[in-house]
């Protein structure tokens, strides 16, 4: 397979990022006034910092004939959380991703571009979910307030972990794979073959998802009336409007239209949700979104 050129799927990547970097520097701004509280900088899925191709592809990718150039995501937050202004630096910075080689080619990234010995950071490998917990079981205490970015490609993250963030200072922006990826996994025929994948994604029971993206019609034929199930309209829209009244349910504040990223077609692939539980963090995000 050729190289794909530059910015793949378009200038969403960069949509992502940009809407990112505006919100850290109004939060860092903001939080200079609060000494209180020590600031943390978490992201869940930090990669490389660079274009990857995956080494592999798994079973669920294979079957929903998710190519490589798809999967190509741009991880460009780490250098630009850690190159800002001097006097905008969260207190802690977490870097988090599945596997340690990873972490190690971002480590020897953003040393090249700031003095990683003079900024608390650790970089931890393993199941992003398990860190969340750890994260949230920490801004327990009246202590820390955390800036959290989760940007999986897929349906890594499960509710569960969403959930822990309950009752906590944390403002996150969570990158949902509407159209990329669960809408594929809701077929037409209702079927449902990834089940308990979408029943940790959204904390839904099978029967509440089907209710929600599934309607039954009773049609009339020559041999008595028959059942039939077909898959609503704008599903993609309807995925992005359930997580977030998912997520009204842990935050006081979340994004009633999150920044939609959508492929060179203008097929929607993600939505940037934002989430807080302090009104102006809900009001930045909106104006950034609205002029993003």
């Amino acid at each position: 397979m050729s190289e794909p050129t530059g910015d793949w799927g378009g200038p969403w990547t960069e949509k992502k990022l940009d809407a990112f970097a505006k919100y850290v520097k109004a939060y860092l701004t903001i939080m200079r006034r609060f000494p209180q509280w020590k600031t943390i900088y978490f992201d869940g899925f930090a990669g490389s910092g660079s274009k990857e191709k995956a080494k592999q592809i798994t079973d669920l990718y294979e079957q929903l004939k998710i190519t490589e150039e798809e999967e190509r995501v741009y991880k460009g937050a780490a250098e630009r959380v850690l190159t800002l202004e001097n006097d905008l630096a969260f207190d802690y910075y977490y870097f988090i991703d599945k596997k340690e080689e990873s972490l190690e080619k971002l480590k020897n990234k953003l040393g090249k571009k700031v003095d990683l010995s003079k900024r608390n950071i650790a970089f931890r490998s393993g199941d992003a979910n398990k860190w969340i917990i750890e994260l949230a079981a920490a801004l327990k205490s009246d202590k820390y307030a955390a800036l959290v970015f989760l940007d999986p490609f897929g349906m890594q993250i499960d509710w569960s972990s969403i959930k822990a963030l309950k009752d906590t200072r944390s403002d996150v922006w969570i990158l949902v794979p509407t159209g990329i990826i669960v809408n594929r996994l809701l077929d037409k025929a209702g079927e449902l073959k990834y089940t308990e994948k979408l029943q940790s994604f959204f904390g839904l029971s099978e029967e509440e998802i089907k209710g929600v993206f599934y309607k039954q019609e009773l049609k009339t034929t020559l041999f008595g009336e028959e059942e039939s199930i077909s898959k609503i309209s704008k599903p993609i829209e309807m995925i992005a409007k359930i997580y977030v009244e998912r997520m009204k349910g842990v935050w006081k504040y979340v994004t009633e239209e999150p920044l939609r990223l959508d492929n060179r077609n203008g097929v929607p692939l993600f939505h940037f949700v934002f989430a807080s539980n302090v009104q102006t963090g809900i009001k930045i995000a909106n104006q950034i979104i609205k002029k993003i």
